[in-house]
């Protein structure tokens, strides 16, 4: 479990393939602090660490990882925003996040606002996903509120603080981000969806 609040971003040093796997190599601020079979958040994807050798570690993503996130886009130098799992005596202070990401998006618009960030966000109908103004979600694993919600698409605003120590400052049109929705409006959609479909 994870809370969206971003610790340290870190940068892939190595790539290598095994089968239909990827064993990613990183180094981040705290690899000394982290143990093998720990939970790491990458981009808003839960991976394991599997190995740990000096100031970098490795985790291995399988192949549905790949399928449903944009790790299969990172290469060498890709710059991925971090999170250890939340302590149960922690404070929340971002959403709950599964560290489980539902679907990529494509970021359609980023808008410099004089001092804070504008970033719109448009994904595939499938699943039945929904936003809503005021409410969470998860984008490259940083808990956000949307600012505004339409069809198949939403916006966040960033504030500089974000900008500056996440991932985000990277960001251009075109790029595919990581989401995953507020688990809430998730069990609610899914409740909705099968009262409409009982209904005579």
């Amino acid at each position: 479990m994870f809370t969206g609040i971003i610790e340290a971003v870190g940068k892939v040093e190595n790539i290598e393939k095994s089968g239909s796997n990827i064993n990613f190599t990183l180094s981040c601020p705290f690899t000394g602090e982290l143990k093998i079979d720990q939970s790491l958040a990458h981009n808003g994807c839960c991976l394991t660490v599997v190995e740990i050798n000096g100031g970098s570690y490795v985790v291995t993503a399988i192949d549905e990882t790949l399928e449903k996130t944009n790790l299969g886009n990172w290469e060498v130098g890709t710059v991925v925003n971090l999170e250890r799992c939340m302590k149960m005596d922690g404070r929340l202070d971002g959403h709950i996040v599964q560290g489980h990401v539902d679907k990529t998006g494509e970021v359609i618009a980023v808008e410099d606002k004089d001092g804070s960030y504008f970033v719109t966000v448009q994904y595939d109908a499938g699943g039945g996903f929904i936003t809503v103004p005021q409410g969470s979600v998860s984008v490259n694993g940083i808990s956000l509120t949307v600012a505004d919600s339409g069809e198949n698409q939403f916006s966040v605003a960033i504030i500089p603080y974000t900008w500056e120590f996440t991932n985000m400052n990277f960001l251009q049109v075109g790029d595919k981000v990581n989401l995953e929705f507020d688990i809430i409006g998730k069990y609610i959609a899914k409740l909705m969806s099968k009262q409409n479909a009982i209904k005579p």
